[in-house]
């Protein structure tokens, strides 16, 4: 009996995956942790193994596609056994598990939500998806997801590429679209709806309130001309598609930018004993473990003995409820060649230094080496992202999501400093940009958190003696 494998769950709040790349094709045999496919999450990419050995009879998406959690993906199994194609299994199952190939019934598409009546004018959802797909101008390729996505969000599906096989459209381009536009009135939805099913333009500038298109900006839209063709470019140029791990990458930033009030407070912490016992550190004996503790380790170690002190630092923003966390759960901004991953250093304010430094460090090298654990990828409550060794003076981070704040560590400069009544000289500072969200913390209450933050990178011995 063929064994189907399916989209692994990649932590609790995945709930699909763009497969990257196909490592095997029809035909290839292998063993049960040979590494079929890649695929990526918001957070990380991951290698999906065969879970069962054999040949492979069948791949039900192709690369490109964005597929929800536990849906198969491949059938493996003994050459000429079948394979219905499209399969569906009919209950969950635990992550990489062989589910049978055979006597599994399709799952039904599941009817709109109960107990909301249609809206006279807007046809049903399935009848809204057909027509999306077969506007005026012709067929549009597009994910059954991807068109259910597009009528709940009132995106007009002709008016967006596909980052799928062939241009075919994903829910990940929808989701990327509803994120890129201004909000829109409740009325205006209903109006794009209609103009989408009878394959008018929809396509509107917002003049509300923040930008917010309104049903009179949708009713002013005019059919637009047929654009002349654009005179060729005189230069070469390459276009390389924004997709799997960077298209989810760009897609978080968009969504955190339009749904924070993001504020940045750039300051210098003297950094002289910082560097002093950094050196001492890395001289000292190795049979004490401490060579290895870097500037970024120490800072870490300060961030989690401060937010303590400001619980309303260390919080998330939920549906209009401000969440503070009693653990600090220090996210470390790594640089992959697949993109940026966070992982997570848990309880990192009951760490010593050395267990601190140990953690980044492994958790660092599983991010680069593709090893990371999914569950080692969200749940942070304060995000560090470290520029330093770029020697860059000041940047603006971009908050990590659903959290309130996130610091970012730049290089250290020289910058003149009083060290007694009217005496100056230049000293080492470690530069420190704080990115907040204004909606949930005021600049006040948070430049006292980088103030705190600076006086306890000044003085990082004693903090760690304490």
């Amino acid at each position: 009996m063929a064994n189907i494998l399916i989209m692994p769950r990649q932590g609790n709040t995945v709930e699909s995956c763009v497969i990257g790349e196909w490592k095997v094709t029809e035909g290839d045999t292998g063993a049960a942790d040979t590494p079929v496919c890649v695929v990526d999450t918001d957070k990380a990419t991951f290698e999906v193994p065969a879970g069962a050995a054999g040949t492979v009879l069948k791949i039900f998406h192709p690369a490109g596609d964005d597929v929800p959690v536990l849906q198969p993906i491949m059938a493996i199994g003994n050459p000429g056994e079948e394979v219905p194609a499209g399969e569906q299994p009919s209950a969950p199952a635990p992550s990489g598990a062989a589910l049978p190939a055979a006597g599994t019934p399709p799952v039904p598409e599941a009817p709109p939500p109960a107990g909301i009546p249609p809206q006279a004018g807007i046809p049903p959802l399935a009848e809204q998806a057909a027509a999306a797909e077969a506007p005026a101008s012709g067929p549009v390729a597009a994910s059954p997801r991807a068109k259910r996505l597009a009528y709940e969000e009132a995106i007009d599906l002709r008016a967006l590429g596909g980052s799928g096989p062939g241009g075919r459209i994903i829910a990940a381009d929808v989701a990327a679209a509803t994120a890129a536009r201004p909000p829109l009135t409740e009325a205006a939805k209903d109006e794009i709806r209609r103009r989408v099913a009878a394959g008018l333009p929809s396509g509107a500038a917002g003049s509300g309130i923040g930008g917010r298109i309104t049903l009179g900006d949708v009713g002013r839209v005019q059919a637009a001309s047929m654009a002349a063709d654009a005179p060729a470019a005189p230069d070469e140029y390459t276009d390389t598609p924004i997709k799997g791990i960077r298209k989810v990458i760009a897609e978080q930033m968009m969504a955190s930018h339009n749904t924070t009030a993001a504020f940045t407070l750039n300051t210098a912490a003297p950094a002289l004993r910082l560097q002093e016992l950094r050196a001492r550190f890395k001289a000292g004996d190795p049979a004490i473990g401490l060579g290895t503790i870097t500037v970024n380790d120490l800072v870490l170690f300060a961030v989690s003995r401060v937010l303590p002190i400001y619980p309303y630092m260390n919080a998330h923003k939920l549906n209009g409820v401000v969440r503070t966390f009693s653990g600090v759960h220090l996210g470390c901004a790594v640089a992959t060649p697949r993109g940026l991953m966070v992982p997570v250093i848990r309880n990192a304010d009951k760490l010593r230094l050395v267990q601190i430094s140990r953690k980044a460090r492994e958790l660092a090298e599983a991010c680069r080496n593709g090893s990371v654990s999914p569950d080692d990828l969200h749940g942070s409550t304060f995000t560090v992202s470290n520029l330093g060794n770029t020697g860059i003076e000041s940047f603006t981070p971009v908050i990590n999501i659903p959290e309130v704040s996130i610091l970012g560590v730049c290089g250290i400069q020289p910058k003149p400093a009083e060290v007694s009544p009217g005496r100056y000289e230049i000293l080492p500072h470690l530069g420190l940009s704080l990115t907040i969200d204004h909606a949930v913390v005021d600049g006040a209450p948070a430049a006292e958190f980088l103030k705190t933050l600076s006086a306890a990178i000044r003085d990082i011995d004693m903090w760690i003696a304490k």
